[in-house]
């Protein structure tokens, strides 16, 4: 069972509340879940437009790199708690190394961002810690509700906050825009109720659920304030969860952990793009392992990113050049990918065969169960190849590629049924650890996949 989070938003201004649920989760067993939820098994916009964010996310290299978790603590502004329940939740931290390690390593490129964010609007620095205990900073994170992203907002409460959701990008999995609602709302919640507390456990409840429990309190004459509060056991065990996060972060020696070290710099810069790009190409030219730049850029859900969805790629800070350098030389298309409609009698595994890909590969592509069955005029993502008239499809790429040439020669190789890794090294006189790191690290490959070999200047 996974932590999973009753969350509620008004919808209405100041009269009507209309709530729905948010559920939050967490990769494994925690105490007091009500719910079960289920979690991508990753490691890997409205609300911040791509105007001036280039510049804005540029990271300054001139910046400290001293530990970003002592500029945590020394940011940590709410009232201490002590009781037991704060015990039983360190402790189940302390009893799971392994589970920190991997928080923290996937929280290593995140922080940096959320604690500026939290800085510059003078919240205290436990915000930033939040998505700890919403999602172990797994930005595929998913629950029973379908609440996603590090700070696990539901369809409607993130269409509310102007994040787009369709078939190929989900905006509240985009580290930037779910950031900046999130503590939109906390500090809304902070103007209603005055109080942290309340407004960390509205977070939880739901707004009108403390509202209602702080009226029936002042009808029966009790205190009108957290502590004195009935909640349910997932909120009343809220912030002694982060309570018992902050106590780890002071000191981990304590519990016997070790804090995977965050340097105080930015992690990542945002790039401005133009163009539809295959994602795989993109962390490519970035120089950057697939699963770097997905969980970068966790929104997109398809292989193939849209510009239209999102006019910004987030890429390490010293990443950003290679790729805009990559991007101006590249000759190769930018998009081997595009839509297809679904004809009548046609099936899914015909299709496969059809785009030289397999079954497996084709379900995984497009994001379907092995127990959906396809649908006459449903679209698939299918490769972008010369097996079909390309006036059949739809074409992603809408745009020329560019026609400069990539430093050297770079020579396209399809994968055909048979072919390994060893096999192509062999055939184009390269080793396997270099054909694996101009292709995202690839291990496994497909019929139709498409393996890139470089011959660089010696220049480059």
């Amino acid at each position: 069972m996974l932590l999973n989070k009753l969350y509620i938003f008004a919808f209405s201004a100041c009269i009507a509340l209309n709530a729905v649920t948010v559920v939050h989760a967490e990769e494994n067993i925690y105490p007091d879940s009500s719910l079960d939820a289920l979690q991508a098994d990753s490691t890997p916009q409205p609300a911040a437009t791509s105007a001036g964010l280039d510049l804005a996310l540029t990271a300054d290299l001139s910046f400290s790199q001293n530990d970003l978790w002592q500029r945590i603590r020394n940011g940590y502004a709410l009232r201490k708690l002590n009781s037991p329940l704060v015990a039983n939740h360190e402790q189940w931290y302390a009893k799971r190394p392994d589970y920190m390690q991997r928080m923290t390593e996937r929280g290593e490129r995140y922080l940096h961002f959320i604690v500026e964010e939290v800085e510059r609007r003078g919240m205290p620095s436990e915000i930033a810690l939040l998505p700890m205990i919403e999602s172990a900073f797994n930005p595929s994170s998913y629950s029973t509700s379908s609440a996603s992203g590090i700070w696990q907002f539901i369809p409607s409460t993130g269409k509310h906050f102007g994040m787009r959701q369709n078939w190929w990008y989900d905006g509240r999995r985009n580290i930037i825009s779910a950031t900046t609602a999130a503590l939109d709302y906390l500090q809304k919640l902070h103007g209603m109720f005055g109080d942290w507390e309340l407004a960390l456990a509205a977070y939880n409840w739901g707004e009108g659920a403390v509202q209602r429990a702080l009226a029936h309190n002042r009808k029966l004459g009790l205190p009108a304030n957290y502590a004195n509060l009935k909640m349910p056991s997932e909120t009343r065990n809220y912030l002694p969860k982060l309570q018992a996060i902050k106590n780890i972060i002071d000191n981990p020696a304590n519990f016997g952990l070790a804090l995977h070290p965050v340097a105080d710099q930015p992690y990542f810069v945002a790039v401005s793009t133009s163009n539809n790009i295959d994602m795989e190409l993109a962390a490519g030219l970035a120089d950057v392992t697939l699963d770097e730049f997905r969980a970068l850029n966790p929104a997109h859900s398809r292989p193939v990113i849209l510009q239209e969805n999102s006019e910004v790629l987030l890429l390490p800070v010293d990443k950003a050049e290679t790729f805009r350098a990559n991007l101006a030389s590249n000759s190769l298309p930018l998009v081997s990918w595009q839509a297809y409609k679904i004809r009548k009698g046609e099936h899914l595994n015909e299709l496969a065969t059809r785009f030289g890909l397999s079954p497996e590969t084709l379900r995984s592509v497009n994001g379907l169960s092995t127990r959906l069955k396809v649908n006459t005029g449903q679209m698939l993502l299918v490769p972008l190849n010369g097996q079909i008239a390309e006036n059949k499809f739809e074409s992603l790429n809408n745009r020329p590629a560019l026609a400069n040439q990539l430093p050297g020669k770079t020579i396209k190789h399809t994968v055909r049924k048979g072919d390994t890794l060893s096999t192509i090294s062999r055939l184009y006189k390269v080793s396997v650890e270099k054909l694996q790191s101009w292709n995202n690290n690839v291990r496994v490959l497909n019929p139709g996949q498409h393996i890139f070999i470089r011959q660089l200047n010696k220049s480059y």
